[in-house]
């Protein structure tokens, strides 16, 4: 069988070996954690512990926050209703919900006037770039940031911010909303009153206490250094390219990024092209945001970075990973300057 090398860490991270036992250990808890009897007790105790911990290590008491099936869903429930102020390079579940009406630079940075009425992202997940996140920010996503960035401190000082499992090695339909007591947030779903009425329905057990295992080993990580290490080599990878591609363009270089991530254009081979191209030699890499079911689009991102249709339409994205090492790098770069020079002969 063919050697894979994952190379789309923003999109989803391989489930977390903590993460495994954790649920194996759970399985037999799988009481109601509504119900009062002892079964679901120990349900209700679980999720408490992982409210707890999740809180520590976010920056928010425990009864501050809410636990939903995701980011879409979390996002959701910030945001309906409210009208707030936000920019191009937001993940569609934030753009559906808001106006867009900030705009950003050519390096994927977006300066806020109004942060009240505002929505930003702490981290783009296809270019990478961070935001200076300002003071008293209505809400902010951390999904791609959290722990790959310290992000304690920024989600302390906004009114919501919301974050997903899968992202850090927990898993998928787990999400999580943070919220300070002064912040508002209209129902999403109704029913039985779980999450203190602000989320109904029965909780997923298994889901709520993996995320949590899955943060305490991703902030474990992050303080160890393992992304520094990530950035080494997703530095290596760049300058490779760079060196061997003169027309090649990696997009927000010129300002602050996430450790592990690359999205770069060289124009006349189409993204779509070059992730088929790649899987069958073993790479899985992107052409953005994986939020589109499979659908390969123009990039939102680029096109509110101002980036030319005919440059976007060959950009792809390299994430990378603490289980991803310089050799995986070295090939990968190897291949793809081959190809692309093949494709231009």
């Amino acid at each position: 069988m063919n050697t894979r090398t994952y190379l789309d860490w923003n999109a989803t991270s391989p489930i977390r070996k903590v993460v495994k036992k954790t649920i194996s250990d759970a399985l037999d808890s799988w009481g109601n954690p509504s119900a009062i009897y002892q079964e679901g007790r120990v349900a209700k105790a679980l999720i408490e512990r992982a409210r707890v911990s999740i809180g520590s290590i976010c920056g928010f008491p425990p009864e501050d926050i809410i636990f939903t099936s995701g980011a879409t869903e979390s996002a959701a429930l910030a945001l309906r209703g409210k009208d707030l102020h936000a920019s191009g390079i937001e993940h569609e579940c934030v753009k559906a919900w808001t106006k867009t009406c900030l705009t950003a630079d050519k390096n994927g940075t977006v300066e806020i006037n109004s942060p009240i009425n505002s929505c930003l992202q702490i981290a783009n997940g296809e270019t990478g770039v961070i935001q200076a996140i300002p003071r008293d920010l209505h809400v902010t996503d951390g999904t791609q940031a959290l722990g790959k960035i310290p992000t304690k401190e920024i989600f302390e000082q906004v009114r919501i911010a919301f974050i997903s499992a899968h992202k850090i090695g927990g898993l998928k339909g787990t999400g999580a909303l943070l919220k300070k007591p002064e912040a508002e947030i209209t129902p999403n779903i109704r029913g039985g009153g779980q999450e203190y009425g602000f989320r109904s329905g029965t909780e997923n057990v298994l889901g709520i206490i993996a995320f949590a295992a899955a943060l305490e080993e991703a902030d474990k990580e992050l303080k160890n250094g393992e992304w520094e290490r990530v950035r080494e080599i997703r530095d290596l990878l760049e300058d490779i390219l760079l060196d061997e591609v003169k027309d090649i363009v990696i997009f927000g270089r010129e300002v602050e990024r996430l450790p592990n991530t690359s999205y770069f254009a060289a124009s006349g081979w189409k993204s779509e092209h070059q992730i088929i191209n790649l899987d069958l030699s073993g790479f899985a890499i992107s052409a953005g945001s994986a939020c589109s079911s499979g659908k390969l689009r123009s990039s939102g991102v680029l096109e509110a970075m101002g980036v030319s249709p005919q440059l976007a339409s060959s950009a792809i994205r390299v994430s990378l990973g603490p289980a991803t090492n310089r050799d995986d790098v070295l090939r990968f770069a190897r291949l793809w300057i081959d190809k692309l020079k093949n494709n231009r002969s």
